[in-house]
């Protein structure tokens, strides 16, 4: 069958061509790529991306199959293990090879167990913030005028409120503190950012002519807002949404260890390292591996974003 590619001679191969007289082969032209195409092509050979990507991996199976990596109810203990906190070598793979705490539960299976709630708190916040915040920004920036000016100082409000002084707030009005308590309260207080970034990003792109074309055209305003507008102003949001979900799991870390934050009896990182904290002396391992771990979760979506951002920042390449 013939070659159906596309091929392309520069004008030196032809000129060369003619004085020689030998033919030239075709070069085939390349095809495009999309600023996302360049982005993965980037992403793959960045090994911040790759070591960021692998451990969220891990930590999204733990989130989902706790069950796979222990055995151990969280919640239930043994007074016998009463802070027995030495691991043996031989027991490297066990329920209590990172130690008990005071009322004799395993630390590694609240380790393990602590994964979901920090991962599905700094999920869902993240996802409601992206939505209402881009929605926002999006509308404000579009419209401008009175819309601009009204969404702005509805933004600027919240903005001035301190963000874990806010959640502090808003949580001691609630008895019982769920996971979805604590997504409520930092989405309520955490959508600004995104909301500023977008409108900055609606701005500068609504006056770019295939914008002014669909207008022109008669689209309507919500097919030319999310048709031909979102998809071009996505990759900053998402640079700043991929970057705040490990701020939003070190804020729930944060108000748990404060006691403002999930409550018994969901597993949290932040309860144990409060509880570590006040038994600092005679059973370091319970604060030590909560924190290891939260550190590490934080960590790898904030190299994420730093990934991200530098795939997505053209001035970058």
């Amino acid at each position: 069958m013939p070659d159906m590619t596309k091929t392309a001679t520069t004008p030196e191969d032809a000129k060369a061509a003619a004085v020689t007289g030998q033919p030239v082969a075709p070069v085939k032209a390349e095809k495009a790529r999309s600023l996302w195409g360049d982005a993965w092509i980037d992403l793959r050979r960045n090994w911040y991306f790759v070591i960021s990507a692998v451990l969220i991996v891990i930590l999204l199976v733990i989130t989902a199959f706790p069950g796979w990596f222990t055995s151990a109810s969280p919640t239930s203990g043994d007074l016998v293990h009463h802070f027995l906190g030495k691991p043996e070598l031989s027991k490297v793979g066990s329920d209590g090879w990172l130690g008990w705490d005071g009322q004799g539960r395993s630390v590694y299976a609240r380790v393990i167990y602590g994964t979901r709630a920090s991962v599905i708190v700094g999920l869902a916040v993240t996802l409601l913030v992206t939505l209402f915040g881009g929605l926002i920004g999006m509308l404000a920036g579009y419209f401008g005028g009175w819309v601009d000016a009204l969404l702005s100082g509805f933004t600027n409000i919240f903005l001035g409120l301190p963000f874990l002084l806010g959640a502090m707030v808003v949580l001691q009005a609630f008895t019982e503190r769920s996971i979805w308590v604590v997504v409520l309260a930092l989405a309520f207080l955490g959508w600004t950012q995104i909301a500023r970034v977008m409108r900055g990003a609606v701005i500068t792109i609504k006056q770019a002519d295939f914008v002014q074309a669909a207008r022109a055209l008669g689209a309507g305003t919500p097919r030319i807002l999310f048709r031909h507008i979102l998809p071009n102003v996505l990759a900053p949001v998402i640079v700043v949404a991929t970057i705040s979900l490990g701020v939003y799991i070190s804020a729930e870390a944060t108000l748990s260890y404060l006691g403002l934050g999930l409550a018994s009896p969901t597993v949290s990182w932040g309860m144990d390292i409060s509880g570590g904290a006040s038994q600092i002396r005679v059973a370091q391992h319970i604060l030590l591996y909560p924190s290891i771990m939260l550190s590490i979760t934080v960590l790898a979506f904030i190299m994420l974003g730093e990934a991200v951002r530098n795939a997505l920042d053209p001035k970058t390449r």
